[in-house]
């Protein structure tokens, strides 16, 4: 009897590349989710601080006379604190002045700002000097506590 030839085992061929196998389009799936929900998350924090900037100054620009601006600046702060503290918006002198500091690694308002923003509305002498220098710090401090 002739001795057997035996060979070696054939290997099939690797498979292709393309197309890919499904758990491959879930984690492609799954990335580009993740992807539109970063995206759209940014967009709306974006777009919901713009919102909050766009209140304040139109809430402020209501009136002419610095007095009725600095009013206006205080009560939306007012009106944003209670969504920090529920009885914040009953605070009065140093405490509404501590208040609106606190939180932060240095003074913003400080004992002027703080002074003017709650005596300078009720005086008819309040300048536009006064509502200027208050404005940014309080539009600043209300989109911060909007934003929370």
């Amino acid at each position: 009897m002739a001795p057997l030839v035996l060979r070696d085992i054939h290997q099939p061929p690797s498979p292709p590349w393309w197309p890919p196998a499904p758990g491959w389009w879930l984690l492609l799936a799954g990335g580009a989710a993740i992807a539109v929900a970063v995206w759209w998350w940014r967009r709306r924090k974006a777009t919901r601080g713009d919102r909050i900037a766009a209140l304040f100054d139109a809430e402020v620009n209501t009136g002419d006379a610095p007095a009725v601006q600095l009013r206006a600046m205080s009560a939306l702060l007012r009106r944003a604190a209670r969504g920090i503290d529920p009885g914040a918006d009953r605070l009065q002198g140093e405490a509404w002045a501590d208040f609106l500091d606190a939180g932060k690694p240095a003074v913003v308002f400080g004992p002027d700002a703080a002074r003017v923003l709650m005596e300078a509305m009720y005086r008819p002498d309040a300048t536009a000097a006064d509502a200027d220098r208050v404005r940014s710090i309080a539009r600043a401090r209300f989109i911060e506590w909007m934003s929370r």
